[in-house]
């Protein structure tokens, strides 16, 4: 009753749901007056042929007639009688069996839904909830940051306006709240005072009315927006953003610093204390083809190769892995360490610094910027004569016209290019893109950026060797705030966890746990103690109350809480 009430009262309180259901009644008026003229007329036309019949009866003919059931136990005899029959069964046609379901179902039947999807869907958090952190859209970013709060235990909120979409969310399993992203008052009943963090993750303009909106409602809460135009950034950091995420910027500069060109061998992805988290890589180094055990680089500079990425792939490091030309090994040490590291890393013959850049958008301009910051040569081909006009102090060469045609990639520096970065925001050309630059130059080093995750393995296999998009940078840049770290972007799919030591591993050496074997994470580091033991040895017991430092993929996340928690 108390749903149904709610319902009725919803139903009822929007003007336009009124007008419809009096625009109904009306209907229902007319239909009955004509139900009773014909009445009328049928018991007239039957005296006219000689026959009685009672009011009811005449009803009863009307309704059948007009239902088109027609039983035949009562007919007229003469001509008018049935030119009478025809145009009340025409008449039921329509009013009956056309009319009347369509006025139903659009003045009253689908309001009734939508106030049945409205009250089903919750308009605030339970009593007393806290630390939670409020996504203002379920776009691109939201699926994987709720994956990332759910594996850390952190409670999340989704505000969706339109109810119908709302319930669709709900059914799906997403925590979500009907409500405006711009009402104060919809901020109010998510208490967002004690949340953790809000996410205002709509376009710029938008962003700055949530932004205004939350601090309103509590003006210490830390808010993270997203600003797709770079003259946004000052407009959100005053409107009272906490931290302003310029992500399209952000993913070109993470694409351009992902591999290293030129002698500089190594490149930092992450921190965490005093440890640095680097990749390298091997071509044209003394450490190819070379087993890790035999490159010495623990008794020589200190660092321990953790893992390889192979292909897009992380694996974990084994002392007997051959590391090939194009294998780009993960390693961890101290900065003293990573800079002897560096000096090992002598390249056996001279390597290009030009980089070429497929695709002059966002990402693409920002990659410019960092890789001319760099010291690198930087080419670019773009289709759009005027794009780039902007960047064209950071560009070496700037060639106007298809990426795909042949002559334009000669001419745009293909060959003297030891890195290409496709940086267009369609999957399918720089699927294409990464198959015709691996055929024409098999040696040069391919980066891409994808939409859409479905679309990763395709391009792995098309030839790019690392790929990075748009919504796992977001997720990351979201969860090193909550965690107070700085972000460490991995590749497609790859993620840093941090885990409490569950009981059952409490006590027991790194090697006896069966991390590794039995669910594919490499552990980075234990955290103990405000003390930070980076790539720990097999020896190392694990203590209660300790952090894991993991790195894997979500499933293999997934595969560690199920044999362990």
């Amino acid at each position: 009753m108390k749903f149904l009430s709610s319902q009725v009262t919803y139903l009822l309180s929007r003007a336009e749901n009124r007008q419809n259901i009096a625009a109904l009644a009306k209907y229902l008026a007319f239909l009955i007056g004509v139900i009773v003229l014909f009445t009328i007329l049928f018991h007239f036309l039957m005296i006219y042929e000689g026959q009685e019949h009672s009011w009811l009866s005449g009803l009863y003919w009307v309704l059948v007639v007009m239902s088109t059931l027609g039983f035949g136990d009562i007919t007229f005899s003469t001509d008018l009688g049935r030119a009478f029959s025809v145009l009340v069964l025409l008449s039921g046609v329509v009013l009956l069996l056309i009319m009347l379901p369509f006025t139903f179902i659009r003045f009253f039947y689908a309001p009734w839904l939508e106030a049945q999807l409205h009250t089903r869907t919750p308009r605030e958090v339970p009593e007393g909830t806290s630390g939670h952190v409020i996504i203002c859209g379920y776009e691109s970013i939201a699926p994987n940051l709720i994956k990332r709060l759910k594996q850390e235990g952190i409670r999340y909120f989704v505000v969706e306006s339109d109810p119908a979409r709302a319930a669709q969310m709900l059914q799906d399993g997403i925590t979500v709240i009907q409500g405006e992203v711009d009402s104060r008052n919809a901020y109010e009943r998510m208490n967002v005072r004690k949340a953790a963090l809000v996410f205002a993750n709509r376009d710029d303009a938008t962003n700055t009315n949530i932004t205004l909106t939350v601090r309103e409602a509590a003006p210490d809460v830390v808010v993270a927006a997203t600003a797709t135009d770079p003259d946004s950034i000052d407009i959100l950091e005053l409107t009272g953003a906490t931290h302003v995420l310029p992500l399209k910027q952000r993913l070109g500069e993470y694409l351009a610093n992902r591999i290293s060109v030129g002698d500089v061998r190594t490149h930092e992805i992450g921190t965490f204390g005093k440890w640095v988290v680097v990749e390298f890589t091997v071509h044209n180094t003394s450490l190819e083809n070379k087993l890790i055990r035999e490159t010495g680089l623990r008794e020589k500079a200190g660092v321990s190769i953790i893992g390889i990425w192979r292909r897009g792939m992380l694996v974990a490091a084994d002392p007997d892995d051959r590391l090939a030309e194009f294998d780009v090994p993960l390693a961890v040490g101290t900065r003293e360490q990573i800079a002897e590291l560096e000096k090992l890393l002598k390249l056996e013959k001279p390597t290009s610094h030009s980089v070429l850049i497929l695709g002059g958008g966002k990402v693409g301009r920002a990659a410019a910027i960092a890789l001319k910051e760099k010291g690198l040569t930087v080419y670019m081909v773009e289709r759009e004569k005027n794009r780039c006009d902007s960047i064209r102090p950071y560009l070496d060469r700037l060639t106007i016209g298809d990426a795909a045609d042949r002559d334009t990639l000669m001419t745009g520096g293909l060959m003297e290019s030891s890195l290409v970065l496709l940086t267009t925001n369609d999957d399918a050309v720089n699927i294409y893109l990464s198959i015709y630059c691996r055929r024409l130059n098999p040696d040069v080093r391919i980066i891409s950026r994808v939409e859409y995750v479905r679309n990763v393995e395709a391009i792995h296999r098309a030839g790019a060797d690392f790929v990075l998009s748009y919504a796992p940078l977001g997720a990351e840049s979201v969860m090193s705030i909550l965690q107070g770290r700085p972000p460490m972007i991995m590749g497609e799919g790859v993620e840093l966890f941090v885990q409490k030591v569950p009981d059952k591993l409490v006590g027991k050496t790194l090697a006896a746990s069966g991390i590794g074997s039995k669910t594919g994470l490499i552990v980075l580091a234990v955290e103990n103690n405000g003390d930070t033991n980076a790539n720990p040895t097999p020896e190392t017991v694990l203590p209660a109350g300790a952090k894991l430092d993991l790195l894997g993929t979500s499933e293999q996340m997934q595969a560690f809480e199920k044999v362990f928690e």
